[in-house]
């Protein structure tokens, strides 16, 4: 005959007198900001998505899947808005402040672009 434990499944550790679980947590890729604001929108706007992502086990995933979409999205988008606006490596070394301000200027509509077509959908 199966003792308890053998039903149950798992191992255990006694603790005084009492046989707890061993327990851990999964090993999770941390999640980077775009996955971050992507939890942020699904929790704060998107309630009853958010927790069937959750309630699943398939909400980490998902986020690390959109935060890899929205970085490489990114590193592209800069890319093309630079060579569209000719930001270029000259424009660096002639005028710092000049490249500076349209470089962010290149980065915040990228991050709007991302936002827009992939965080809040």
């Amino acid at each position: 005959m199966k003792s308890l434990f053998e039903k149950i499944g798992g191992t255990y550790h006694k603790n005084g007198d009492y046989f707890l679980p061993d327990l851990s947590l999964p090993e999770t890729t941390p999640v980077g900001i775009w996955g971050q604001r992507r939890k942020h929108y699904l929790k704060t706007q998107r309630g009853p998505l958010y927790n069937a992502l959750l309630l699943s086990g398939k909400l980490n995933g998902h986020l690390i899947e959109v935060d890899i979409q929205a970085e490489a999205m990114f590193s592209q988008l800069v890319k093309q808005l630079a060579e569209q606006e000719r930001v270029t490596e000259q424009l660096k070394a002639e005028n710092q402040m000049e490249w500076i301000g349209r470089m962010n200027n290149v980065q915040n509509r990228a991050t709007e672009v991302i936002c827009s077509e992939l965080i809040y959908t």
